[in-house]
């Protein structure tokens, strides 16, 4: 799994979840909500974490969309955005 964090961002565990009542699956980023899922996807989710397929952080991660793609600074200071 360390191919996929070059950075090494995830050994600090920033991401969580909570599964509510009703089988949706909230998601958060440094204890911020960033993302509800629920039905199929949810269900799949829900499936891998019970039987421990892979790391958790980066499964997280990877459901979130890209959420940090490393970028955000350089796209600031690129001339277009002046």
């Amino acid at each position: 799994m360390g191919v996929e964090d070059k950075r090494e961002h995830l050994k600090e565990e920033p991401f969580s979840f909570q599964i509510m009542k009703n089988q949706s699956v909230v998601i958060s980023y440094n204890h911020k909500v960033i993302k509800t899922i629920n039905g199929k996807e949810a269900a799949k989710f829900i499936n891998k974490i019970e039987n421990e397929e892979g790391n958790i952080q980066l499964l997280l991660a990877k459901l979130t969309g890209n959420f940090k793609r490393g970028n955000e600074r350089l796209s600031k200071e690129h001339p277009k955005q002046q």
